[in-house]
């Protein structure tokens, strides 16, 4: 299925599933709690492209990525990706406040300097899931959306006369990460059973009509079930949390290129769809 949630003229948001062009309304329930026997009873069908579309999930308690999952943009990013040995992977998370709608527009604010885009994917938990072992984590998967994990590259570097500390270059890199509206998600969620292996999926973005981004998620350093794995080692995972697993090459920062009120970003995903975020005025 394809789970979404708009806005209704009323302004409550309703949750839909989406056959083609079409959606069937299914009112006020929760998009982890879907069912097929949902749809029998949804009589009312509405248009897709004439609805407000809200983002895809009705509470989300975590926002994890992962940093440098891919290794050509390790490689433009300056970070060096071993190839022999053990390697970990390297997470952060986003706050909740940082998810913007499918055609949403982020305001740049006074403190970004060097805005920028990372189309990934995006894992959905449909299970609470703790100590969980590779072999069982794809039992956990409640389905999958696009994210774009936009990052601010130069935070605080507009500040003269700065004496740094020794951590300060990792967290003006973290704080790059939360600002308001940073992780438009969605359009919508497409469930587990109907993608065959997310680990191969043709991923770009693409910037005013021009490519930045194209690639295939089977480049991804650590695959879904590893990453999985390594999170509920540390955490319990709950219902409706997100992993982004990580970008691709292409970003604006490797290409001198920053944001600028009025671009329009479109990340594509194999069979997930386009999710379209706008750049807003800066405050």
């Amino acid at each position: 299925m394809r789970i979404l949630r708009f806005r209704t003229e009323s302004g409550r948001i309703h949750t839909g599933v989406r056959e083609g062009e079409a959606v069937r309304d299914l009112g006020v329930v929760d998009p982890l709690l879907v069912r097929a026997e949902h749809l029998a009873t949804a009589s009312t069908v509405l248009r897709y492209d004439e609805l407000a579309i809200e983002v895809p999930l009705q509470q989300v308690s975590k926002i994890m990525a992962l940093a440098g999952n891919y290794r050509k943009h390790a490689d433009e990013a300056g970070l060096a990706v071993p190839t022999k040995g053990i390697v970990t992977p390297q997470i952060f998370w986003k706050p909740s406040t940082t998810l913007l709608r499918h055609k949403g527009s982020v305001v740049l604010r006074k403190k970004n300097v060097f805005f920028d885009w990372e189309a990934e994917l995006a894992v959905i938990i449909g299970k609470t899931a703790r100590d969980i072992a590779e072999t069982e984590a794809m039992e956990y998967v409640f389905g999958y959306s696009i994210v774009n994990d936009l990052s601010e590259r130069e935070y605080n570097s507009e500040i003269e006369g700065r004496e740094k500390r020794g951590f300060d270059v990792f967290f003006d890199w973290l704080m790059g990460k939360w600002f308001d509206g940073s992780a438009p998600l969605g359009p919508e969620i497409v469930t587990a059973d109907e993608i065959s292996d997310p680990n191969n999926l043709n991923i770009r973005l693409v910037l005013n009509g021009e490519v930045m981004q194209d690639s295939n998620t089977k480049h991804m350093i650590f695959k879904i079930p590893e990453t999985i794995a390594a999170i509920s080692a540390v955490m319990t995972l709950e219902p409706g949390d997100v992993i982004a697993m990580g970008t691709p090459e292409g970003v604006g920062f490797a290409r001198g290129r920053a944001l600028k009120p009025g671009d329009h970003m479109r990340a594509e995903i194999e069979d997930l769809g386009h999710l379209d975020t706008y750049v807003g005025e800066q405050q």
